[in-house]
C-alpha cells in the first residue's frame, strides 16, 4: 500500500474539488493517505507568487472553471460570500482534531472544506457557522493554542523544503503532483506506469531559457 500526502487548505476550490475527487480516480488501487493542512498563502509568498484572486481576470477564471467542473463531475459547490477568507481558524481546527504530530483524519477534512464549499454561499468564517463546526468536530485539542499554530507554521516548512508551491499537491514516494488535473497522473504512478521511472527525471531536468529582468 502506498502513502499518498494530500496537502491542502480550504480556501482553494480546487483543493475541495481534488479532494472530492479522489477517491473515484484511485478506484481500484491500493494506497492510503495522510491529509496535511498548509497556508496556501505562505507558500505564495514564499515563491513570490499572487494567488488566483489577486489577478482580476485569473479570479473570473477560476471561478468559471471550477463551477463548470463541479457541474461536470456531479460535485456540489457554492462559491463562499467572501473570497479569498482567512482560512487559519479552519487550518487550526482540523490539527486540533488529531494529536499533537498527527494527520487529521478524512472525516475532518471532508468536515472543513464542505464548511467552506457547500455553505450555501454563506461566509467561511461567520463565527456562529465556525461554533457549529468545532462542536460537531469536537477536536481533541485547542485550535487556538500555541502548539497547533506551531504544528501549522511547521507544516509550511516542510512544505516548502518538499518544493511544495501549491495546493492541492499530492506526494507520492518523493515526487509531487499538483492540482486537480494530476490526479489521473497520480493514478498512473500507483499503477507502476514505466514512464515514471525514466521520463519523470528526464520530463523535469534544467533546461536553458531566458529569464525575465528583475
Amino acid at each position: 500500500m502506498k502513502l499518498l500526502r494530500f496537502w491542502f487548505d480550504p480556501v482553494s476550490p480546487y483543493a475541495y474539488l481534488g479532494f472530492e475527487r479522489l477517491p473515484e480516480v484511485l478506484a481500484g488501487l491500493s494506497y492510503c493517505v495522510e491529509y496535511r493542512p498548509v497556508l496556501f498563502a505562505g507558500l505564495l509568498q514564499h515563491w513570490g507568487q499572487k494567488g488566483p484572486a489577486e489577478i482580476e481576470p485569473k479570479r473570473a477564471w477560476t471561478f468559471r472553471h471550477v463551477e463548470w467542473l463541479a457541474r461536470h463531475h456531479g460535485i456540489a459547490l457554492h462559491t463562499p460570500l467572501q473570497h479569498p477568507f482567512n482560512p487559519l481558524p479552519l487550518l487550526r481546527l482540523a490539527l486540533a482534531c488529531a494529536e499533537a504530530g498527527a494527520a487529521p483524519n478524512r472525516r475532518v477534512v471532508e468536515a472543513v472544506l464542505r464548511h467552506v464549499w457547500c455553505g450555501a454561499g454563506a461566509d467561511a468564517n461567520d463565527p456562529a457557522r465556525l461554533e457549529a463546526l468545532m462542536q460537531d468536530l469536537a477536536p481533541c485539542r485547542d485550535a487556538q493554542s500555541q502548539q497547533v499554530k506551531d504544528e501549522l507554521r511547521s507544516a509550511g516548512q516542510q512544505a516548502l523544503q518538499r518544493g511544495v508551491f501549491g495546493v492541492p499537491t499530492i506526494e507520492l514516494e518523493g515526487r509531487l503532483f499538483w492540482g486537480l488535473d494530476s490526479l489521473e497522473m497520480v493514478a498512473a504512478c500507483l499503477r507502476g506506469e514505466p514512464w515514471f521511472g525514466t521520463g519523470w527525471d528526464a520530463a523535469g531536468a534544467p533546461r536553458a531559457g531566458v529569464r525575465r529582468a528583475g
